[in-house]
């Protein structure tokens, strides 16, 4: 007789107290190997898969796709230890071996996914999955009775019996609305590179109007710093008195994350801004320069960046959170950069680890590297938290300023506007220069007007003559 073992949805990342199941990858009675993910679930930082850590075969879900479900709550139960219908040589057993290479050790093995709470073997390969036929996945079933949730039926028609390759799509976000609209994936043509499927497809083709009087439900995602998504429900057609109905928008997941953090700031941190135009042009030209030379581009947020760990070396008292119920403020001694990155999603803000440690080349491939890791929905929720300061270049959406709420704990946040041509006085004469606004905002809990100031000053003192940061090198 297998062994039933209980697999709980682990914390994914820094206290995380519960997660949306985006899609199912397994149903009941599929066999399952070490590590093979189970479950697609969205977090308040991420959509990441979830790898179980037993091999054998599934004999129950809990939980709708849709739902919530709380950390540490069963989210599928296996059986190991053996052949699960008790044969020996028949044809289900060697599917069974093909699959979770020797289900029944394959606990033993240990799981190679290190998430909290589970995982600390050596990683075992990624195995192919073969459905068990129904009888043998009866035979599976423990004889304890077990709730298994019966798997929706599929929006679009499965994959086999399209008789299609895997359809690139920008993120799994994109999947779900097409299934939520019951839309083909197969039968749309990317605008993305390489005809990869975007977000904009998608809401193209599902975008024309439903018949007056139908009820329909639309996904949309919006993320401020960190990732958002949020579900929508409309009725179509107009209400008993002529006017439209209002469209509620569920506080929950990503988005009831970000608005929690955000009321969070704004309650608890008294901040402040200050802001100052700079004469960027040397900047631009020291990045066509470096970009003219040998090696990767460096770009101008990673110039930006540079500039930020040592305007903290200089002020490190910015690089801080408060402790409220100590009453202490805790200075920090390593710098995670957290930065804005616009994609198919939203705005996401990765986070780079030690940003003080790294030269201005390091900080460009670093930056590069998490910055594609968010346009393709990949970044881990590890990759999106632990942020000490954030560098906002809210410039790219055309705007000069901002006053923006900073992202609790952190208690300081650089932006910097829109790089445009515009009158300027340079060496006591009139001339054309590419200037740009740089804005503060700042806890001031943490430092007074003085420190603030200084740091600002030396932002753009570098930003007009990057020659300064020699002094600290």
């Amino acid at each position: 007789m297998p062994e039933v073992r209980e697999f709980a949805l682990p914390d994914l990342g820094e206290g995380l107290t519960e997660a949306e199941i985006v899609r199912w990858l397994v149903e009941v009675g599929d066999v399952v190997a070490v590590d093979q993910p189970v479950a697609e679930v969205e977090t308040a930082k991420a959509v990441v898969e979830v790898p179980c850590p037993y091999g054998g075969v599934v004999t129950a879900r809990f939980g709708e796709e849709g739902a919530q479900i709380p950390v540490g709550s069963a989210l599928v139960t296996v059986a190991v230890g053996g052949a699960p219908g008790g044969s020996s040589g028949g044809s289900d057993a060697a599917p069974e071996r093909d699959a979770g290479g020797e289900a029944g050790t394959g606990a033993q093995e240990g799981s190679g996914n290190v998430l909290v709470g589970y995982g600390t073997g050596a990683a075992a390969p990624r195995r192919r999955r073969v459905r068990r036929p129904a009888p043998a996945a009866a035979a599976a079933a423990p004889a304890a009775p077990v709730v298994a949730a019966a798997p929706a039926a599929p929006a679009v028609a499965p994959r086999a019996a399209r008789g299609g390759a895997p359809v690139a799509v920008i993120s799994p976000l994109v999947r779900r609305i097409a299934r939520e609209h019951g839309l083909d994936l197969h039968a749309l043509r990317g605008s993305g590179p390489d005809g990869l499927i975007l977000r904009r497809d998608v809401e193209r083709a599902v975008g024309s109007a439903p018949p007056a009087g139908t009820t329909v439900t639309a996904t949309a995602t919006a993320t401020a710093p960190g990732a958002a998504a949020a579900t929508a429900t409309a009725t179509a057609g107009p209400a008993a008195d002529g006017a439209a109905e209002a469209v509620r928008i569920p506080l929950r997941g990503v988005r009831g994350a970000v608005a929690e953090k955000m009321s969070r700031s704004r309650r608890e941190i008294p901040d402040a801004t200050c802001w100052v135009d700079a004469d960027a042009t040397e900047l631009l030209a020291v990045k066509d320069a470096l970009a003219a030379g040998p090696g990767p581009r460096i770009g101008l947020l990673a110039l930006l960046a540079r500039i930020c760990t040592a305007a903290l070396a200089r002020h490190p008292e910015l690089n801080s959170t408060v402790d409220t119920e100590r009453g202490e403020v805790v200075r920090l001694p390593a710098v995670h950069l957290g930065f804005a990155a616009q994609t198919e999603r939203g705005l996401v803000v990765p986070v780079v680890r030690d940003a003080h440690r790294m030269s201005t080349a390091e900080l460009s491939a670093e930056i590069t590297r998490l910055t594609e890791a968010a346009r393709t929905g990949t970044l881990t929720p590890a990759e999106l938290t632990g942020g000490t300061f954030t560098l906002n270049n809210y410039g790219v959406f055309g705007v000069d300023g901002s006053t923006p709420i900073l992202n609790h704990p952190e208690a300081a946040m650089l932006g910097v506007g829109r790089i445009a041509e515009k009158p300027w006085v340079h060496r006591g004469e009139l001339a054309v220069r590419r200037v740009t606004q740089l804005s503060f905002t700042f806890d001031h809990r943490v430092c007074d007007g003085g420190a603030a100031g200084g740091f600002l000053r030396f932002v753009a003192d570098c930003v007009e003559n990057p020659v300064r940061l020699l002094r600290d090198l």
